[in-house]
């Protein structure tokens, strides 16, 4: 007899427990209804794309981290690998875009919740697969600011639902940090994006370290000073803004710009009822990635920054640039799920899931031999599903004892009895494996005492 292979998960993988998975499968059904709360349509693309359409640029470590696609076939035949797998959403979200163009309406605000894939070392906190949850608003040719304000907003009702706590949404534009650069006469863009990454570590690794970093870019130390000055400013929100329209009341160019759309952002989040403690202005936040071209976001637990932002996006002016002529605006967010419920798990952030299954009811049978009572059990399984119950029949032979068991393991909270004294009687036991009381009830009464009894789900 051959040797058993020994079961094991590949690293950078969560695989779940039945309990665990409905909790995650909790958190992506109240994302999913936050996004489509505001109109946002389903969007799923392939698994993998081809290669010249993923790697858009080459070399970095993007291209280190992606997994190729490959068959067996292939390989034996020493053919290149033309596919795949996704690192992100972003890019086959401008794929799509790009390749139905003609058939989408626009501004076209789609949401996905797909798995991404990514050769990383594998650690705790850090995962190979994981799921994201993308909205995005896009644009043809151009899109409206208003809806740098409606992504926020979104994420806020999101969050508060999945009560994991407080938190706050830092949001910039990254305009502010170049328009000054301008002003300085910092005009090349390469420069000026180098600065903004370091600026963005900011919070992470404190001043002095980002004054040295950005000095060996070439800044005068007195730009360098105002620069740290401006990124550091902490106040209410209406204290940046008017910190921000001295600064800017006698200049024109991207630095107004950048003020005017940041104002009008604020304003908006006022207006759909977003309190200030859940979206506060950072002047720091740039966002390492270069495509952001304007408004930008990250969302930080406010006990836990070790967490670093569980949710972040912004605005860039082209998605699909690479894949079609067309200017295709557009603002968006990502939630990473799967670190995020890893690090509200570990740090035992997320409400207690009371329940063991999806079942609310298991019908068990006195008698197992074919005949009325099989038949009763199945008649009654449905007659409850279409009350709008899940139910669980119990098939397998043994005592009633053995039964109760199994549904307090599986944490079943009623049981069904069904046995030939309750056939002729016409009626049902019902048992509570919480409180272990137990009910006699007429067929008729059935669904309405259960509905009596029964506690209410998320």
């Amino acid at each position: 007899m051959p040797a058993l292979i020994q079961p094991r998960t590949p690293p950078g993988t969560l695989e779940l427990l039945p309990r665990e998975q409905m909790v995650f499968q909790h958190m992506q059904d109240v994302i999913r209804r936050g996004f489509e709360r505001f109109g946002f349509v389903p969007v799923e693309t392939p698994v993998f794309e081809f290669k010249d359409i993923l790697l858009t640029k080459s070399g970095g470590e993007t291209e280190k981290q992606v997994y190729f696609v490959q068959s067996t076939g292939a390989i034996k035949e020493g053919h290149e690998a033309e596919l795949a797998l996704r690192f992100d959403l972003t890019v086959p979200l401008a794929r799509y875009v790009a390749e139905h163009e003609h058939q989408l309406a626009f501004p076209f605000r789609r949401y996905q919740i797909q798995r991404v894939y990514r050769g990383e070392r594998a650690q705790k906190g850090r995962f190979r697969e994981f799921y994201q949850c993308d909205i995005d608003v896009i644009g043809k040719d151009k899109l409206g600011i208003g809806y740098d304000a409606e992504i926020p907003a979104i994420i806020v009702q999101i969050f508060e639902e999945l009560k994991i706590g407080d938190f706050t949404i830092h949001f910039s534009n990254r305009k502010i940090l170049r328009g000054f650069l301008e002003m300085r006469g910092e005009a090349d863009s390469g420069k000026q994006q180098l600065v903004l990454r370091e600026i963005d570590k900011l919070d992470k690794i404190g001043k002095d370290k980002v004054r040295e970093a950005v000095a060996a870019l070439g800044l005068a130390p007195d730009c360098i000073d105002q620069l740290i000055e401006l990124v550091s400013f902490k106040g209410t929100n209406e204290q940046i803004i008017q910190k921000l329209n001295e600064l800017t009341t006698a200049s024109e160019g991207l630095l107004r710009e950048g003020f005017t759309e940041l104002r009008h952002v604020a304003d908006a989040l006022k207006t759909l009822g977003v309190p200030e403690n859940r979206a506060r202005i950072n002047l720091a936040i740039a966002r390492g990635l270069d495509y952001y071209t304007g408004t930008v976001y990250e969302t930080l637990i406010d006990d836990h920054p070790e967490f670093g932002s569980v949710c972040s996006g912004g605005r860039y002016d082209d998605l699909a640039s690479l894949y079609t002529k067309s200017k295709l605006p557009g603002v968006g967010i990502s939630i990473g799920l799967t670190r995020l419920y890893d690090q509200l798990t570990a740090h035992k952030l997320l409400p207690e899931q009371k329940e063991k299954t999806t079942a609310q009811v298991m019908i068990a049978l006195l008698d197992m031999q074919p005949g009325e009572e099989t038949q009763e059990a199945l008649y009654l399984g449905t007659k409850l599903r279409h009350a709008g119950f899940n139910v669980e029949n119990y098939w397998e032979q043994g005592k009633l004892d053995k039964k109760f068991k199994y549904a307090d393991r599986v944490g079943v909270p009623f049981v069904i009895i069904v046995g030939p004294e309750e056939l002729k009687a016409g009626i049902v036991k019902i048992k509570n494996m919480t409180t272990k009381e137990q009910f006699e009830v007429p067929h008729d009464k059935l669904v309405e005492k259960l509905r009596a009894l029964a506690p209410s789900r998320p």
